[in-house]
């Protein structure tokens, strides 16, 4: 048979030139292995070279009816030979499993892109579980775009049929299928998937071949069904890269390897205190497998024991660290108040989800930030450090430990469910860039004597182990007595010593580096204030922005609290501010009110990332006078640029797996 791939002429290679940059998204039911599809080819595409971005997009419900619209797991993954920030807007490809996949992904898809779909799903029951009356394969509502539709149910169980695999077990398969048609369409190698299935069923190696079969099939397929009138091989080059070590790294795996970095730089172990709630339980399960550096974790039995035992191990000398999202974070309020008045190192990770209450559990959102800052009883300030993307995350859990140790007090590191769960390459640092920063605890009585509360230049106090002799003191959550640390709840005592808990978190201002201009000029018409995993889509908008001749600037805080001493200077360098964030306008609040500058928002709580499009249009209404707003809710409002991919010119988030499925 011949192949499929379509060699172009010298004319139709400058008339279609390879894009840059390629969106694909896989979605089906979240027992059909979606992330695992996708972080699989995930692993592909960085070892073909290309940088990338993903975005895994899966249900709240563990496991919600099969071929249900609420139980459809997704996986997106922008990827390119040249800088990628984003997992992309629209997707370029829909690889759509299922009725429902179809129905809830494809609105999304840009006009004229790609969908593949298994049409051996589309059954009677499964079209009216997605509400469709009639198949959209054959009714024409899917006329704007490309669709390729096959039986790869039906595919993947003739693979399979020489292993004896029952159907079930066998239509576990059919996502390794998708993937292999999906590395055969971009030119992905498939050794290392291979490696990883014989690793993942040594025990069942029969799994393995059948998973392995299904895979080479899938790629066959392609190779040789005669698909180049709808689909064809793309390949794009590698993005330049600095020399050095990559590897992927999902938020939650680089916060976790950036606590073992910072416990390292502090020369103090660690021990860390958690409760299971999505999307931070993954900080928990990678640091128990770090026992080697020092680490201690404890499941509690609820968020308040996990935030307790944290601070228990701060006291005995050791870095208490606790980690949960929005509700977790709620439950731990008091036992934060109780580390701030004992002024106990300690690092809180909020990776923040859609609320309020359980809100959206899987979905993402920036909506803690008034938390952060404001949200205890009393005056109870702390210092708040904000991760841009996952592998910046590794450099803030650094930052937050420095700040915790060397002023005595708890730190809370914010990141989403996008940056928890999204991967990107990561050139791992050279370890010795980073300058240590060792605890001092105090081990002997001072000759002028042991004042528990006596505090150094930058407003800490000592910390010292239980039982150091000559250095007994009391500890606990009622108003301490200056220098001494007693009780005292003396009216002109609870103000001197809630001024000094304000002065020495202000002064952290003094301690961190000054605001940057991470794109653009110092001074001009508009600049963008963005924090946290608005990061990507706020510098590619601005970039475009510029290379339209715009005036406008990117400008994105890492330190929320305290802001950097220069930021108010900087911004009122500026005519316009736009500050868009995933709520609804809580950093604009801040800025108004710590800077006193008129900030405007650009809110989206949709529990979906900003796309480049979005920013992109409130750029320009921002410049034409017409202040900031939000998102329309129907992102299909929005214009979209025609598809980057041309698949042909004929047009016609954790999945739970069983052992058997890959």
């Amino acid at each position: 048979m011949a192949t499929a791939v379509h060699e172009l002429t010298p004319q139709e290679a400058s008339a279609e030139p390879v894009p840059e940059a390629i969106v694909v998204r896989f979605a089906g039911d979240s027992g059909d292995g979606m992330q695992l599809t996708g972080g699989q080819f995930t692993l592909a595409t960085a070892l073909a070279g290309n940088d990338l971005a993903t975005f895994p997009d899966f249900p709240a419900e563990i496991r919600a009816p099969q071929g249900t619209l609420f139980g459809v797991s997704a996986f997106q993954i922008n990827f390119g030979s040249t800088a990628v920030e984003t997992a992309g807007d629209a997707p370029d490809v829909l690889i759509a499993m299922n009725p429902a996949a179809l129905k809830t992904n494809a609105p999304a898809l840009k006009p004229g892109g790609l969908i593949i779909a298994d049409e051996g799903e589309f059954g009677p029951r499964n079209l009216a579980k997605a509400g469709y009356e009639v198949s959209p394969l054959t009714d024409g509502s899917l006329a704007k775009w490309q669709t390729l539709a096959f039986n790869i149910s039906q595919l993947t169980l003739d693979a399979v049929k020489p292993f004896g695999l029952g159907n079930k077990e066998a239509l576990r398969c059919k996502n390794m299928w998708t993937l292999g048609l999906a590395l055969w369409m971009f030119d992905r190698p498939r050794d290392a998937i291979v490696d990883w299935l014989k690793a993942k069923f040594a025990k069942a190696p029969e799994l393995a071949e059948a998973n392995i079969a299904a895979l080479n099939a899938g790629h066959a397929y392609g190779e040789t069904a005669e698909l180049g009138t709808s689909i064809r091989q793309h390949s794009l080059s590698p993005a330049p890269a600095e020399p050095g070590l990559y590897r992927t790294v999902t938020g939650a795996e680089s916060i976790s390897m950036g606590l073992v970095a910072g416990a390292q730089l502090a020369g103090v172990d660690m021990f860390f205190g958690g409760y299971p709630i999505t999307p931070a339980s993954a900080i928990l399960h990678h640091l128990s497998r770090l026992k080697q550096f020092g680490v201690t974790t404890f499941q509690a039995e609820d968020e308040i024991a996990a935030v307790a035992s944290a601070i228990g191990a701060s006291y005995a000398g050791k870095l208490g660290v606790t980690s949960s999202s929005g509700p977790g974070i709620a439950l731990k309020g008091e036992a934060i108040g109780l580390a701030i008045m004992t002024e106990l190192p300690l690092v809180i990770v909020n990776s923040q989800r859609g609320g309020p209450s359980t809100g959206l559990p899987t979905k993402t959102e920036q909506s803690d930030l008034y938390q952060a800052v404001y949200g205890r009883n009393g005056d109870a300030p702390l210092p708040v450090v904000s991760a841009r993307s996952p592998a910046d995350a590794f450099e803030c859990a650094i930052e937050a430990i420095r700040l915790a140790t060397q002023f005595m007090t708890p730190v809370m590191l914010l990141t989403d469910g996008y940056i928890a769960n999204a991967a990107e390459p990561w050139k791992v640092p050279d370890v010795s860039t980073f300058e240590p920063f060792p605890v001092q605890f105090l081990e002997e009585k001072p000759e002028s004597g042991f004042l528990p509360y006596a505090r150094d230049a930058k407003g800490a106090r000592p910390w010292v182990k239980p039982g150091t002799p000559g250095l007994l003191h009391r500890i606990g959550g009622i108003e301490k007595q200056q220098g001494t640390g007693n009780i005292d709840y003396a009216p002109a005592n609870h103000q001197a010593m809630t001024d000094a808990r304000k002065a020495k978190v202000d002064g952290i201002a003094n301690h961190i580096p000054d605001q940057e201009v991470t794109l653009g000029e110092t001074s001009g018409k508009l600049v963008v204030v963005g924090w946290g995993s608005t990061f990507g889509p706020i510098h590619q908008a601005v970039r475009r922005a510029r290379a339209k001749g715009r005036d406008v600037s990117h400008v994105h805080i890492r330190h929320i609290w305290p802001l950097p001493k220069n930021l108010a200077v900087l911004l009122k360098g500026f005519e316009h501010i736009l500050v868009p964030e995933m709520n609804t306008g809580q950093l604009k609040t801040v800025l108004r009110d710590e800077l006193l500058v008129d900030a405007k928002p650009l809110n989206k709580v949709s529990g979906q990332p900003f796309r480049i499009a979005e920013i992109e249009a409130a750029i320009d209404a921002a410049l034409a006078g017409r202040g900031g707003g939000a998102v329309p809710a129907d992102d299909t409002q929005l214009p979209e640029p025609q598809s980057g991919l041309d698949p042909g010119r004929n047009a016609g988030h954790a999945g739970h797996v069983s052992p058997q499925s890959a």
